[in-house]
């Protein structure tokens, strides 16, 4: 049985231990790629946006009434000849399967792979109980013969290499297997499977569909074991998720359509199977299989009923939310999830297992919503988990020191500015006259050496202000527009706000800095912190009154997509601030889609230099906008170089680099890597806090690519008149 450490600081020793497995990093990273190509290809034909609209629906519609779609499914069975329980507990399922393994005299199991197994730890139970039980999944059988849980759920051994197999088969066979004869490998799994199928008692499997009009499960398999394991033994269990009850054979097949995609970027799974009762069987006496399906419960109802978490029972187990995450493809399953892994599995680890297995993993969320844009079900995967996180902290006795610090100092303005202004005192002694800190001193942790650090300015953005607009003449009918600068912006890049104004100072724009805005809330919510967060969003809503202004402009992509989606969410349920939340939602963008969409720039004749482009998470998932930046680029004049990887994470993700530093050092030396290998002599992109992550990553490693916020590169090229 897995334990996933509730400590910390214990779980960030391991994460330490595991990025050092160069193997599992290479072969992550390399499954990464593959996938994205392969999954690219099954959709060319089919619009994916509709797909998952379709699925969420359909799944939220069932949702309320999964008692219902229980009860229709169970009478449509019983009249088929199949027993159906409900299992309240994970405990209680499992004693139930044993009670009639007993029963019917079954001593030798085989299963098929099923997460809801896993989740209810059935073979260690069973094993317990003296019963013999053998995985048919070649994945699973492999890592049930090393007594490990999976580390993917479509995937369970991709952890593993074929040296590490091969030795693994030596020892059971007992004779010598050479890793690179994948054949005689492939042929002794085969042997040995195939005997414990034939010798088989019983077979038990999961289910991926339950459809309740006709009593029917449906089974998406590659290798045929679910066929094997469910038609040769004379007894079949079928261990089933509520969530998995589905109304008709047509919401089954929305679901269909879209889960091998996603999975494993196959148009079909090999093989799809429905069982429709009990069937003939001639390993039975009375000829008839003995067929049981129980349905586990284990919380879903209560995740049912829950407004906040209901989403989460949309899901349904492609993995493709760890296929696509960027701390997945570095550490693997066994240390990004419980059972269930990715983001996912930070989710429903506090629900199935308990708080303590989830308390340390939740946290370990870049929130680069990776996970959202790929998931085939719609579900906001980055803001439940940081719902998780806030949970977890309401019902601990005592909270983080950061935390409260966090939730006594964000909320007050004044007294938070003021702390920023006089780190600019504080970091002299380290900085000297440079514009950086590039060491650390030897009492803090040496992790966060990967990259330099800037200084936060003597005179920030909003002290400039007054100065910098005081020349710009008044135009008659001008755009309205109010400049949200975000923390990074005003007290460490001032200059990013300049270069916005250089690039529209003869422009037809009367841009507004209100003093009164401050931190967006971003890192609060991260924090598990929404009391805070909603008490600085009404604060910021407040001071940029949205109704007065054409446009809310920021330069911060972090701070566009939280406003615009998060908000609206924060202050959904209070009458006097969800309108207006709703209408600075509408009104927020950023940057390139600004001058692309609003001012419609026109490109200067002269070629700039080679420069590639790294897209912020929240504004290229986040907000959506993917073009806008590339053709800005281009239109500019800048020769720019398409890069691998362009719109993954760049590991920053706010406090998360300062949590989990080695983590996040691993992440930008990829992207790094990427940029230097293309031979850009610049980099842009349009947020501050990638500025400071990419920024510093390269000038720790001294190269000589220069970093530059989309509105400085573009001020010195479309400021001026022309």
């Amino acid at each position: 049985m897995s334990i996933t450490p509730s400590d910390p600081k214990e779980y960030r020793r391991q994460l330490k231990a595991v990025l050092n497995n160069q193997f599992l990093g290479q072969t992550l990273a390399k499954f990464s790629q593959a996938y994205q190509e392969s999954r690219r290809n099954a959709f060319l034909e089919y619009d994916f946006a509709a797909l998952a609209k379709t699925v969420a629906s359909n799944k939220d519609a069932s949702l309320p009434r999964l008692m219902k779609l229980y009860d229709q499914f169970k009478a449509e069975a019983e009249k088929a000849g199949t027993k159906v329980h409900l299992a309240a507990t994970a405990g209680e399922a499992n004693a139930l399967i044993s009670r009639i393994a007993y029963k019917a005299g079954a001593r030798r199991i085989v299963k098929s792979k099923s997460m809801t197994a896993e989740e209810t730890h059935l073979n260690d139970h069973l094993e317990a109980a003296d019963l013999q039980v053998v995985e048919t999944d070649l994945g699973e059988w492999i890592i049930q013969l090393r007594h490990e849980g999976p580390s993917h759920m479509v995937l369970p051994a991709i952890h593993l290499s074929r040296a590490q197999v091969a030795d693994l088969f030596s020892r059971v066979s007992g004779r010598a297997m050479d890793p690179d004869d994948i054949t005689a490998m492939v042929h002794f799994a085969r042997g040995e499977l195939r005997r414990a199928f034939l010798d088989a008692d019983m077979g038990v499997s999961g289910a991926n569909f339950a459809i309740a009009k006709t009593g029917t499960i449906g089974l998406v398999t590659n290798e045929g074991n679910a066929r094997l394991a469910t038609t040769l033994p004379r007894v079949h269990v079928a261990l089933v998720g509520l969530d998995k009850l589905v109304p008709d054979l047509n919401a089954a097949l929305d679901i269909l359509k879209v889960l091998p995609k996603n999975a494993t970027g196959q148009a079909i799974s090999s093989y799809v199977t429905w069982i429709t009762g009990a069937n003939e069987c001639a390993a039975a006496d009375s000829r008839q299989k003995e067929m049981h399906i129980i349905f586990l419960d284990n919380g879903r109802l209560a995740i049912a009923r829950d407004p906040d978490f209901q989403e989460a029972l949309r899901c349904i187990r492609c993995g493709a939310c760890a296929n696509l995450c960027p701390i997945y493809s570095l550490v693997g399953g066994h240390h990004y999830g419980h059972v269930y892994i990715g983001a996912i599995g930070l989710i429903l680890t506090y629900f199935y297992h308990g708080r303590r297995n989830a308390r340390a993993i939740v946290r370990n969320c870049l929130n680069c919503q990776a996970c959202r844009s790929i998931c085939p079900a719609q579900i906001d995967l980055p803001r439940l988990i940081k719902k998780v996180h806030a949970r977890i902290l309401d019902e601990e006795d005592t909270r983080p020191v950061k935390n409260l610090l966090l939730a006594k100092v964000l909320p007050n303005r004044k007294l938070f500015h003021q702390i920023i202004r006089r780190a600019y005192l504080a970091q002299k002694p380290l900085a000297g006259r440079q514009p950086v800190i590039r060491h650390l001193p030897r009492f803090l942790d040496q992790a966060h050496g990967f990259r330099s650090l800037p200084v936060v300015a003597k005179k920030p953005l909003r002290d400039r202000w007054r100065a910098l607009q005081k020349d710009r003449p008044k135009r008659k009918q001008a755009l309205k527009v109010a400049f949200f600068a975000g923390c990074l912006v005003d007290f460490v890049y001032p200059e990013q706000g300049e270069a916005l104004l250089e690039l529209i100072k003869d422009r037809p724009i009367d841009l507004a800095f209100a003093k009164e805005q401050t931190c967006c809330g971003l890192p609060a919510s991260m924090m598990g912190e929404e009391a805070t967060a909603r008490i600085v969003a009404r604060q910021n809503i407040r001071a940029l009154d949205p109704a007065a202004f054409d446009y809310v402009l920021t330069l911060c992509a972090s701070c566009a997509s939280h406003i615009k989606e998060s908000y609206p969410k924060l202050l959904a349920r209070e009458k006097n601030w969800s309108a207006l939340a709703e209408l600075l939602s509408a009104k927020i963008m950023d940057l390139s889609t600004f001058l692309s969409q609003v001012l419609k720039i026109q490109p200067p004749s002269a070629k700039g230099p080679k420069t590639a482009y790294h897209a912020p998470c929240h504004l290229c998932r986040g907000l959506g906008v993917h073009k806008a930046p590339r053709r800005l680029l281009q239109e500019s004049g800048f020769d720019y170089i398409p890069t691998n990887n362009e719109e993954v994470c760049c590991g920053f993700g706010g406090s998360y680099s300062t949590e989990f530093p080695e983590v996040s050092a691993r992440i930008l030396e990829r992207k790094l890597s990427e940029v230097e290998k293309s031979g850009a002599e610049l980099l842009v992109t349009d947020c501050p806090g990638c500025v400071l992550q990419l920024r510093g990553g390269l000038d720790q490693r001294g190269s000589r690519v220069k970093v530059l916020h989309m509105a400085e590169a573009l001020a010195c090229r479309l400021g001026k008149p022309r």
